[in-house]
């Protein structure tokens, strides 16, 4: 078993779990990030055909944002066990923590490059969330999630400041929290400085009309 989508700013976490049939081989499995994204496609279909079972599940970011990003892993991965069409004997995990589960598991660092089931699922979870960006991409073009994914780079912060965080971005991290605060801050300002024009408007005085307007 492995996730996908730890560190990003936005987005659910993804968990997958695979049981590969020993009877059908998967050639060139490995740690999803060493693969080109053409290659990991490739291999996600063929998991899926070959595969005893699999599953995949999320943490919604409202999730993420009341557990924490651990936790909600961690709620990630077990429904990923949950939703295995066969029960496991035993859970290997890739990394140093185990979520709780009702099997024998052993967490395993760096599991995705070593264990071929975990790289198997390492695969499945980050495809599925790399699709899961490109339709976010769709939806709010002007954030670039088709090239960044959802992680911190220059081009995400940069958007952060200049558009605030949409309804995908994870305010419980900091961040996704300075931009929301920022926006409530520029929105409180303008709000201010419109009611200051508003007032002064407002108590503008006539100008005084001479006594032949009066008359006319």
């Amino acid at each position: 078993m492995d996730e996908a989508g730890r560190g990003p700013l936005a987005g659910p976490v993804v968990a997958a779990a695979v049981i590969l049939d020993e009877l059908q081989p998967i050639e060139g499995l490995a740690d999803s990030k060493t693969l080109t994204a053409a290659r990991r496609e490739a291999l996600f279909d063929e998991i899926r055909a070959k595969a005893l079972c699999c599953s995949v599940a999320e943490a919604t970011v409202e999730e993420i944002d009341t557990l924490n990003i651990l936790q909600a892993t961690m709620l990630a991965m077990r429904r990923a066990v949950a939703g295995l069409r066969l029960k496991p004997v035993r859970v290997l995990v890739d990394g140093n923590r185990l979520p709780p589960l009702d099997v024998p598991a052993e967490a395993i660092v760096k599991g995705d490059a070593l264990v071929q089931a975990i790289s198997a699922a390492s695969i499945l979870a980050k495809v599925t969330r790399d699709r899961w960006c490109a339709q976010l991409h769709e939806a709010y073009p002007h954030y670039g999630f088709a090239s960044h994914k959802g992680y911190g780079t220059a081009e995400h912060m940069a958007a952060l400041q200049a558009h605030g965080a949409c309804p995908e971005h994870r305010r419980s991290f900091a961040p996704v929290a300075a931009a929301v605060q920022r926006t409530v801050i520029l929105k409180a300002t303008a709000g201010a400085t419109l009611a200051t024009v508003e007032t002064a408007v407002s108590v503008r005085p006539l100008a005084p009309r001479s006594a032949e307007g009066l008359h006319a």
